[in-house]
């Protein structure tokens, strides 16, 4: 069993920064992948930003060039630096790994809370 457990979020004002952490511990061979999703009150859950090992990292085109992903290997953590926040990033944020240990499976953290308001 694998566990996500994130640290960050709070509330800020826009164009304000908040920094996202998430480190994975458990069994497990490898994490293939490793990132951010968030879900919106009443929206679907979308991608931020994810870590594909061997392939770089994926952005959606909301956050391009105001989030950055960093994905430390050998301490199996991944942070998420979030500049110049904008009231439509509120949303709770959901840490995701998709870990091979031998088998492959997802596994989501419990989710932290961000919300940007003057």
């Amino acid at each position: 069993q694998v566990q996500l457990v994130e640290s960050g979020g709070g509330l800020v004002q826009p164009g304000g920064s908040l920094r996202l952490s998430c480190a994975a511990s458990g069994r497990m061979f490898r994490i293939n992948r490793m990132g951010w999703y968030r879900q919106a009150p009443g929206k679907q859950r979308e991608l931020v930003a994810l870590s594909i090992s061997g392939a770089g990292t994926n952005y959606a085109d909301s956050v391009k060039g105001r989030f950055t992903l960093s994905r430390d290997n050998a301490k199996n953590t991944v942070d998420l630096q979030m500049n110049s926040l904008k009231p439509q990033d509120t949303a709770a944020y959901y840490c995701y790994a998709l870990v091979s240990s031998p088998s492959l499976n997802l596994y989501w953290g419990q989710g932290t809370q961000v919300t940007v308001s003057s």
